[in-house]
């Protein structure tokens, strides 16, 4: 973890592409996508269903990592709102066991936007945290400090001629997008137009290694 401050707060960014509280002792999450693999072999396209696992697994040794009390999902935490009720036995009890043992809270977003409590945690359409909006998409016209998800942000860089992307999150000084942390996201190059319309200018992309934090330029 590395120290990112952000609109008078102090963070610690996660190279796995989570955020860390040290004041509330809360994590903070984007865009899980619980349960993509199962929905689009409903619609006709297979995928290896095991992508909840692999989230929950990662999010259950984070969570191990950092003992947070609170947690919060920043929305598309299911990639349909239905998605709670398809998560295999295992997941349910893995995510269960999380949602029990945390102040857990969603908020929601364009892909679960009527999601219901079939899991534990406190559902939010946003949140108004110390001063900070948590929602899922950022607002432009907002002025308020704001922490948010749905780009998926991914920095691409060519190094001796060969393209390497990794997480990224894009802030200024008052935005702050998380990158995905579902096993199965994909991601949108910090640079594409929609999240220099989020942000603003002045934005920055930062990589979390475990040691320190690397910022690049988004070009507006």
């Amino acid at each position: 973890m590395v120290p990112l401050s952000f609109a008078g707060h102090e963070f610690r960014a996660i190279a796995k592409g989570a955020l860390y509280w040290p004041a509330r002792r809360a994590l903070l999450v984007a865009d899980l996508h619980f349960e993509k693999a199962s929905w689009f072999a409903l619609q006709g396209q297979m995928l290896p269903p095991y992508d909840s696992l692999a989230t929950l697994s990662a999010l259950t040794g984070l969570v191990e990592q950092v003992a947070p009390v609170e947690l919060w999902c920043l929305g598309d935490s299911f990639h349909d709102s239905a998605g709670c009720e398809r998560l295999p036995a295992q997941a349910r009890a893995m995510l269960t066991g999380l949602t029990g043992r945390l102040d857990w809270h969603w908020i929601t977003g364009n892909h679960d936007a009527a999601l219901v409590d079939h899991c534990g945690g406190t559902i939010h359409d946003e949140a108004v945290v110390d001063g900070l909006v948590l929602r899922h998409e950022a607002e432009p016209r907002d002025i308020r400090p704001e922490l948010s998800g749905h780009f998926h942000p991914k920095l691409r860089v060519t190094v001796r001629g060969r393209q390497i992307a990794r997480r990224c999150f894009v802030t200024n000084e008052t935005k702050l997008i998380l990158p995905a942390f579902g096993a199965l996201t994909g991601g949108l190059d910090a640079h594409h137009p929609e999240i220099v319309r989020a942000v603003g200018a002045g934005a920055q992309a930062l990589v979390a290694l475990e040691d320190r934090l690397l910022r690049f330029p988004v070009a507006a």
